[in-house]
């Protein structure tokens, strides 16, 4: 390929509104272009880098037994009615009417459609075990797209759902799929750590999210160098602390004033104590009936344990009157201590299991209660505490009891036991040996394609620009051509790239009439892994210089002609 005959423009500027160095070159390498927030265009460079992620994906999928198939992009939604998800989704689907007003989406996802499949084909259990997959654009309508493709309202996912007969099948293709992915990630060049993750409202209890280390990442993610536990920060769990018994022996409780005083900062600046001496208390609203929350002070609520833990299907922090009655007080100063509704359900964060010694807000304005016993002034019991916390950086690991670090991820996948959830909705069910009717066990595989394409520029780039892997750079040879007006040098040249296609590798020939400083910027700045420099100087000197552009810029090689091909397969 002639870079003369291929549509690549690439900027010495960053765009304006790039936050982070993957989004930035990704357009100035000219591989994508925007069209609207959250909305590109990829361009020929961006393809070819798309196309072969696809292809890993594809080829790896296959070798694991699935098989692929092509879904609608436009999804009816008596499908989402069927589970509940139309109203549940809420407006982060994009929802229409076709001209005889019957709605649709802009699928999010596929469980509903992929299930409804299932549904109609399989009704055997010598149909199963199944998987099946597509690659297909989906659709979520972000309140703030940013990033780039990281968050974005249309992106490539490949999406897989298995279907078994039972729960040690649906294990079996859960792991088969969660090795898919290792081999996968590996192959683009990725150093994807599989984390436990929390199910939410789409999978069961078992689900695992592939992360790319990156500082840019919009996930926070619990690692243990000790024993190698990870999980994100809405699953981490850490060890329990004696935090309870490390405050002194308590007297009986006092009110003091601290007016205006609401925020812990605010209280511990204005009592002259450390925030952890403080218990903050918040007033949620669980399933529409108020529950107060207690944490360390110097802790904050994770709202996602805290809903498994209640058992309810939403959570969220409770409106001014619904704090104000349930307590008697303004939020700032509520506090477990006799709140003016005695029926109020309090819990707690395991770590206060025994607290005595403590600073609460005292149900009422502009005062707080100090020296409070959680067990003798409150009505918290055993039942009442749980690990509600967000895992903080130090905090003990869970499993071996060395401190834990956060890191910032990626989420470039995410592999989900379903169990029934779905198959259950829609009657999915086959006949077993005996022409008994069961419901199929499902498990849900995603792999976000054209995240993995940035996660890869992200976790791979310098200074100058993009450090492709081989497998996935758009072209894994540029031969630069020095002296395009020379018929001879050219011969050179497009002899190189000939002798490098036929034997598989992809090469690029920048034949513009450009200097050659012009002509390496551009090559480092897109990342190419290789390149050869073909000019008169270097071919009157008996060879070209080939250069790998992971490599220290004064590390060339200059080899004869005839000598570039396995020159470069080595590198490779």
């Amino acid at each position: 390929m002639k870079w003369t005959k291929t549509l690549i423009q690439t900027l010495r500027e960053d765009p304006g509104d790039a936050e982070i160095d993957s989004h930035k070159l990704l357009v100035r390498a000219g591989l994508v272009r925007k069209v609207a927030g959250g909305l590109y265009a990829y361009l020929p460079l961006g393809m070819r880098v798309l196309r072969k992620i696809q292809q890993i994906v594809r080829e790896e999928m296959d070798a694991a037994g699935a098989q692929e198939v092509v879904t609608p992009i436009l999804q009816p939604a008596d499908l989402w009615r069927t589970t509940g998800r139309w109203d549940a989704m809420g407006p982060n689907m994009f929802k229409l009417r076709d001209r005889g007003e019957h709605e649709f989406a802009l699928g999010p996802t596929a469980e509903e459609v992929f299930t409804d499949l299932a549904k109609g084909i399989v009704n055997s259990y010598r149909q199963l075990p199944l998987t099946i997959y597509q690659m297909q654009w989906k659709f979520r309508d972000e309140t703030r797209p940013r990033f780039g493709l990281m968050r974005s309202k249309e992106f490539l996912m490949k999406d897989a759902y298995s279907f078994d007969v039972d729960a040690d099948g649906a294990d079996k293709s859960y792991w088969t799929m969660y090795h898919t992915y290792e081999r996968i990630f590996s192959r683009c060049g990725l150093k994807a750590v599989p984390v436990q993750a929390d199910g939410g409202d789409m999978g069961d209890s078992l689900t695992h999210e592939f992360h790319v280390l990156a500082e840019a990442g919009e996930d926070g993610i619990a690692f243990c160098e000790g024993c190698g536990y990870a999980a994100n920060l809405e699953k981490a769990e850490k060890a329990e602390s004696s935090d309870g018994a490390a405050c002194p022996a308590s007297a009986p409780y006092q009110e003091v004033s601290t007016p205006g005083a609401k925020t812990i900062e605010q209280v511990a600046a204005f009592m002259g104590l450390p925030a952890e001496a403080f218990v903050k208390s918040l007033v949620y609203v669980a399933d529409g009936k108020p529950v107060m929350v207690c944490v360390p002070g110097d802790r904050d609520v994770n709202d996602v344990k805290l809903k498994r833990f209640l058992g309810a299907k939403s959570v969220a922090l409770a409106d001014f009157e619904t704090v104000l009655a349930a307590t008697g007080a303004n939020a700032g100063f509520v506090g477990p201590v006799k709140p003016a509704d005695a029926s109020l359900r309090i819990v707690a964060d395991v770590s206060l299991k025994g607290a005595t010694g403590r600073i609460v807000g005292a149900n009422k304005d502009d005062y707080h209660l100090r020296d409070v016993d959680l067990a003798r002034d409150t009505s918290l019991s055993d039942s009442c505490f749980a690990d509600l916390t967000i895992v903080k950086d130090g905090d003990l690991c869970p499993h071996c009891g060395k401190p834990m670090a956060i890191k910032r991820g990626i989420e470039v996948g995410q592999v989900f036991k379903l169990g029934t959830k779905y198959s259950g909705a829609f009657k999915a069910v086959y006949k077993n040996d005996k022409l008994e009717e069961r419901v199929m066990i499902m498990g849900c595989y995603g792999v976000g394609v054209s995240r993995t394409l940035q996660a890869i520029i992200e976790q791979s780039h310098d200074k100058d620009g993009i450090v492709w892997p081989s497998s996935v750079a758009p072209y894994q040879v540029v031969i630069e051509l020095l002296d395009p007006d020379r018929s001879e040098v050219a011969k050179v040249a497009n002899d190189i790239e000939a002798s490098l296609e036929a034997f598989g590798v992809d090469a690029i020939v920048d034949d513009r009439a450009e200097r050659p400083g012009v002509k390496f910027k551009d090559a480092d700045l897109i990342g190419f892994p290789v390149r050869v420099v073909v000019g008169a100087k270097g071919l009157s000197n008996g060879g070209v210089e080939i250069k790998r552009r992971s490599e220290d810029k004064s590390k060339t090689r200059i080899v004869a002609p005839e000598a570039v091909v396995e020159t470069i397969k080595s590198l490779l």
